[in-house]
């Protein structure tokens, strides 16, 4: 038996009813608005967290398991991968069978395969079981923003999602942090464990609150062929961004596979054109602003997840931080993203959604061009008020692309719509590493045998400079065993100066591509079927 409530929706044409006459009030815990974001809160920050957590315990990983580096590369590509391709299906599955159940089966899924994790003894069972950890991840994701949508009023909707949106934030500025401390106290193995009591809390607390709420007029049937198309295309893409930086860019494995995404995006949009009830309604992005939200979370995840790639290495292998120093170094962008987020869910209920986006992004474009002017000796101050200009910027774009693609969508359809919010930012994440990552590849490889000549140190083979081209796109600098402290010092200055010079050009262009969000976000607006899920339970 689970609770449910039925509810009319309305299409994007339509105008919405404020409170829908059919919706049932909530009483008690049950359906309560509050306690329903505090129970999805807890699902999405295991989610979120593992997105970056798990890059701490790597080394561990490595070490304790034997593994070669490409392999544990795979530990990250194979979650976010997974993550990337399910997403939209996933909140088929939900708009089909109800919120509530996909969202506790997404719960108890991850926090399984995280236990699972932790008892593997081999290189094979832990990328196996984070590949798992990223379908349930996928489950659990769209549907707490469908829980959202469907149990707050409309003029609570931003304030939630605000909310929401700061645990991700929180969550994915902090995972290093917390992988940091788990991994050098305890072992590589709690940074899993630590899901499973989470994932506990979240079963309980769901089963006792959460109410589920299924649209009157929810799809029917599943578009097998569509949701085969997709992950095809989505696959296509993001392998082909995953492996750019190893391939290279002018490869012909890459081109294929994007060429293979392009194919597998036109295919399925012919379907969606002809099957009855469509994985993705292509009549949803007729709604402008609902595709400039999607557009806008890319560009947001580009600046944002590309940026902090680089600002890790610079903090861990230019400044010499350990990884909690480096953690603590990012508290002003985590914190930030604490305070700014509901503060911005705040204005937008106030003001609409166009003129906090267009600052936020303003102030993001303002954060990575102040990032481009870091130097090897730049002082924590000047650091802390670039990364907290980056985090004020960044919470009101998290909220209000959020409401803007979730608010525009028909109710039915929440949870397609909280699987593209998603997926977007999966994409732009892989987009900003991969292009921010050939341009740091470039710039370094351009400049680096100049700046190795200038300092008076031996020339290198062809050979050698690759892979000293290599270290030094991460920060470090290519000492052999033996070399004199002398010359340990000149290639050690070579290498973070050419680091700083790369890194400079990769925020430039990511302050570019975040200035072009600001025009984007103009074309926004509040979404017109937000107040579909009103009244569905009573503050």
């Amino acid at each position: 038996m689970t609770s449910q409530t039925t509810i009319k929706t309305t299409g994007p044409g339509d105008r919405a009813p404020a409170a829908p006459s059919d919706a049932t009030p909530a009483k008690g815990l049950r359906g309560h608005p509050w306690f329903t974001l505090i129970t999805v809160a807890v699902g999405v920050m295991m989610v979120a967290l593992d997105g970056t957590i798990v890059a701490i315990a790597n080394p561990a990983i490595q070490k304790d398991l034997g593994a070669t580096f490409a392999e544990v590369q795979w530990i990250t590509n194979g979650y976010f991968l997974a993550l990337a391709v399910a997403l939209i299906t996933a909140g088929k599955l939900g708009d089909r069978f109800g919120h509530r159940q996909t969202f506790l089966i997404g719960v108890v899924g991850f926090a399984a395969a995280s236990g699972a994790i932790g008892l593997s003894s081999s290189i094979a069972a832990v990328v196996t079981f984070r590949v798992l950890q990223g379908l349930f991840g996928a489950l659990l994701m769209p549907a707490a923003l469908g829980l959202l949508r469907a149990t707050f009023p409309a003029e609570k909707l931003n304030m939630a999602i605000g909310i929401w949106g700061m645990v991700i934030g929180a969550s994915t500025a902090g995972g290093p942090i917390l992988g940091g401390v788990l991994v050098e106290h305890v072992n590589w193995q709690s940074v899993f464990f630590i899901n499973v009591p989470v994932g506990i809390l979240a079963v309980v607390l769901g089963v006792v609150i959460l109410l589920d709420h299924r649209a009157e007029n929810a799809p029917r049937s599943f578009d097998i062929l569509g949701i085969a198309l997709l992950s095809a295309a989505m696959f296509c893409l993001v392998w082909a961004l995953i492996k750019a930086p190893e391939w290279g860019w002018g490869d012909g494995k890459t081109w294929l596979f994007i060429a293979g995404s392009v194919v597998g995006f036109v295919l399925f949009a012919f379907w969606e054109t002809r099957v009855k009830e469509p994985l993705i309604p292509l009549a949803l992005f007729r709604s402008v602003p609902l595709s400039a939200g999607v557009v806008l979370m890319v560009l947001m995840a580009i600046a944002f997840m590309g940026g902090l790639f680089f600002v890790t290495f610079y903090l861990q292998n230019v400044h010499g931080m350990s990884p909690i120093d480096a953690g603590l170094h990012l508290l002003p962008l985590t914190g930030m993203m604490i305070v700014g987020s509901p503060l911005a869910g705040a204005m937008i209920t106030k003001f609409g959604p166009r003129v906090p986006l267009a600052g936020g992004m303003a102030l993001t474009a303002i954060a990575m061009y102040g990032m481009s002017t870091l130097e090897t000796d730049t002082g924590s101050g000047i650091m802390s008020v670039w990364f907290a200009l980056l985090g004020l910027g960044l919470a009101p774009v998290m909220v209000g692309a959020t409401e803007v693609i979730v608010g525009n969508a028909p109710m039915e359809l929440s949870g397609v719509a909280g699987g593209l919010q998603q997926a977007a930012m999966q994409i732009g994440g892989s987009l900003g590493t991969a292009v921010l990552g050939a341009v740091m590849a470039s710039k370094v490889d351009s400049d680096l045998a100049g700046n190795w000549t200038s300092a008076g140190l031996p020339p290198l083979t062809a050979a050698q400079e690759a892979q000293a081209s290599e270290a030094v796109q991460v920060g470090v600098a290519p000492l052999a065993p033996g070399t004199p402290d002398a010359i340990a010092a000149k290639i050690t200055d070579v290498a973070h100066d050419t680091f700083i010079s790369g890194m400079s050009l990769a925020s430039l262009v990511a302050a570019g591509v975040a200035v072009v969000a600001v025009f984007v976000a103009f074309l926004t607006k509040r979404g017109e079927n937000a107040e579909a899920g009103a009244g569905a339970a009573h503050i």
